[in-house]
């Protein structure tokens, strides 16, 4: 049960004295539906308004505050002409400006005879003391409402600063005084204050400064955000490790007997991460661990030799792809390595239809197929198991944690490996993923050589092309041009990729295919099956290909207006090549002026073949909020911290919350840390505890 003292922040916003319905509706649009979201729409600037008792001591084209009594009103006649107010201040005449102003308006807030304080900003026009907008009218007798300080928050139609500043501080002042839940060690490290302090602190700022994302009360309440984060992540993986799972036990003559044969040496980075699964596996807690590797690190035959050892424990495994060409490749991939080894295997996605698919869906059931390789069909009603005891899910940000989740219910709780070829900041990874182990491939296959990337302007267009067309004269390589996505518009971006196709289909004729996301699974399939066992030697595509796409011809890649992507699609482009032991090539194309944040991208796209690293800068140069989108929506947002900056604390967070949860998982000598988790709503891990799951 809700603590008492929390009722009024975590309350609806209709709560607060003068909002109603239609009021509610426009502040709901700013993301503040409970009135503690107040605490974290914080203002972005500060405006300074010094009352000044003589106007000629006032400076001109400045923020003042001025005591004026009004004298008369001079409405507009025509609509662009402007409605004045004459006034006195200290026996200088002044007009107060409004422009498109509603006539019977202007005459209730400042009527003949009154007196009034007056903010805004100060002019002189044809000899004249003028503010035009003045930015607040209070009486004399609210002359305390009037700070020379006033923060300054962003809004949305509708909603004025006067109202909004006054609903904040309702809310303000409804804070109550809670028990410290930051360790004094902390505290003392970061120069931390109350968190009531704090919030107070940047809701009424002195300087400007305030907002720098490296001040300490920011980061003080950045960090009470990410503290109860890993708060209920600890509470929901304790939990987790508490209920059983299957332990396996294999011999590894199927895994012994697959490595033996492979044509290349397994990484030091390899046998690390299958180390650390196998220890997963042995234990009789559920694994569920993520797997990070570069592009072309080797995860798919970690993945393999993972499944062997729960194969040969008696259970059956899946792998679940994205795309239906993904689940192809894969499936004819492990095909091949696992051919002298007794293991049945199979594909089935949403393509199965009819007989073809009961039969398959029996052999499921019944535990004849041992490897299952799908698209998100594995986890659709009426797909039985045997008795599953791995699920390997490949590009995990393509699925969300619900899709997940679903082989819990399609097994006795199975061990699930979910593995992304998109490098993401540790930072993000511990915010993402701190319910999962993390396992890293850092190494490339042995013999594997870097892929070389330079950068070029489009007015080079023409040399590159002939470049192209010598190499395909001399050589059976093949190549990708990728054209770029404009305005995040499908007809565009098919556009662009037509008219380039179009161009290099007069240059080299029946040598070039088009593939782009508007095309359906089947045509794409087909497409891509030409370009990979045919002549065809150019395939221009959007970023379709950016996950994937398997072809060991392909040598170069040339990335069209290479300025509009991000760093990290700028690397999985590039990991379209470079999947055999020859020389492979990554052609930035850009246009001539392009801004210097483009710059640095591109310049760290030839300095470096790092994922990791990429992924970091790419973390520093647009935030995680950029950086995430929709690609990576799955990764949680944060009010208040910035994981651009705020990196140390998420670590900090985390180890607490762990210490804290391994010697009190009930939380019973921490019981102002349930303050803390209602506060920033994970309240879902009260309710966990409360459910009674460690009795």
């Amino acid at each position: 049960m809700r603590p008492a003292h929390l009722d009024l922040l975590l309350s609806p916003i209709n709560k607060l004295k003068g909002v109603g319905p239609k009021l509610e509706n426009i502040i709901n649009k700013l993301g503040i539906k409970l009135n503690v979201h107040f605490l974290w729409h914080f203002p972005y600037r500060i405006i300074e308004k010094k009352y000044y008792e003589n106007i000629h001591d006032a400076p001109i084209n400045q923020l003042v505050t001025l005591k004026i009594e009004v004298i008369k009103h001079y409405p507009s006649k025509f609509r662009r002409q402007p409605y004045k107010v004459s006034c006195l201040a200290n026996e200088t005449q002044i007009d107060i400006v409004y422009f498109n102003a509603r006539h019977p308006v202007v005459r209730s807030v400042l009527p003949v005879k009154s007196i009034k304080m007056i903010s805004g900003k100060l002019e002189f026009f044809k000899n004249k003391f003028q503010i035009t907008h003045p930015s607040s009218i209070e009486n004399i007798s609210d002359i305390q409402l009037l700070r020379e300080k006033e923060p300054v928050y962003s809004l949305t139609a509708g909603l004025n600063m006067k109202s909004f500043i006054k609903l904040s501080n309702q809310v303000l002042q409804s804070v109550p005084n809670l028990e410290e839940w930051i360790d004094k060690i902390l505290i003392e490290k970061y120069k931390f204050t109350s968190w009531k302090d704090a919030l107070e602190k940047l809701h009424n700022p002195e300087i400007d400064d305030t907002y720098n994302e490296k001040n300490f009360y920011r980061r003080r309440l950045a960090f009470d955000e990410l503290f109860a984060h890993q708060l209920a992540i600890c509470i929901v993986r304790t939990i987790d490790s508490r209920k059983k799972s299957i332990s396996f036990k294999s011999k590894d003559n199927f895994k012994n007997n697959l490595i033996k044969n492979l044509e290349f040496k397994l990484t030091n980075s390899q046998l690390t991460v299958l180390n650390e699964i196998q220890s997963d596996l042995f234990s009789n807690k559920q694994m569920i661990r993520l797997l990070q590797g570069d592009v072309g690190s080797g995860k798919t035959i970690v993945a393999l030799i993972s499944m062997l050892t729960v194969i040969e424990s008696g259970y059956q495994v899946t792998l679940m792809a994205p795309t239906s060409i993904l689940a192809y490749q894969h499936y004819e991939n492990i095909a091949k390595l696992i051919n002298k080894l007794p293991i049945e295997i199979d594909i089935l996605t949403g393509k199965d239809k009819g007989k073809k698919r009961l039969e398959k869906l029996e052999k499921i059931k019944n535990g004849d197929t041992k490897i299952i390789i799908g698209t998100h069909a594995l986890i659709q009603e009426g797909v039985n198991f045997n008795r599953l005891g791995l699920s390997v899910i490949d590009e995990q940000h393509r699925f969300g944690v619900y899709q997940r989740m679903a082989f819990n219910y399609k097994g006795f709780r199975p061990s699930i490996l979910v593995m992304s070829a998109t490098p993401i900041p540790r930072t993000l990874t511990l915010a993402a993923y701190g319910d999962m182990d993390e396992s890293r491939l850092i190494e490339k296959p042995i013999g594997r050589k870097p892929i070389k990337t330079s950068v070029l302007t489009l007015k080079k267009e023409k040399n590159l092309i002939e470049r192209i067309k010598n190499k395909i004269n001399n050589s059976n390589d093949k190549f990708f041009w990728v054209c770029p996505l404009i305005e995040e518009s499908q007809e565009l971006d098919l556009k662009a990729a037509t008219d380039r196709y179009n161009s290099l289909n007069k240059l080299f004729k029946n040598k070039v295919l088009l593939i782009h996301g508007q095309l359906n699974e089947k045509d794409k399939e087909a497409t891509m099956e030409k370009f990979k066992n045919e002549d065809y030697k150019i395939l221009v595509a959007t970023t379709v290909i950016e996950v994937g796409i398997d072809i060991k011809s392909a040598t170069t890649i040339i990335i069209e207006h290479a300025e509009r992507f991000g760093l990290a699609q700028l690397h999985q482009l590039r990991g379209r090549v470079g999947r055999n032991n020859e020389d492979s090539y990554c052609i930035l194309l850009h246009k001539e002026n392009i801004n210097d944040t483009a710059k640095k991208r591109l310049n760290i796209m030839t300095e470096t073949n790092d994922g990791f690293l990429i992924a970091e800068e790419d973390l520093k140069i647009r935030g995680p909020g950029e950086m995430l989108g929709k690609r990576q929506s799955g990764l949680p947002s944060f009010n208040v911290a910035d994981l651009s900056y705020d990196g140390d604390l998420l670590e900090e967070a985390k180890l607490n919350a762990e210490k804290i949860i391994n010697h009190d998982p009930k939380l019973e000598n921490n019981k102002n840390l349930k303050d803390l988790l209602y506060i920033h709503e994970r309240d879902t891990a009260i309710r966990t505890l409360n459910a009674g799951w460690f009795n």
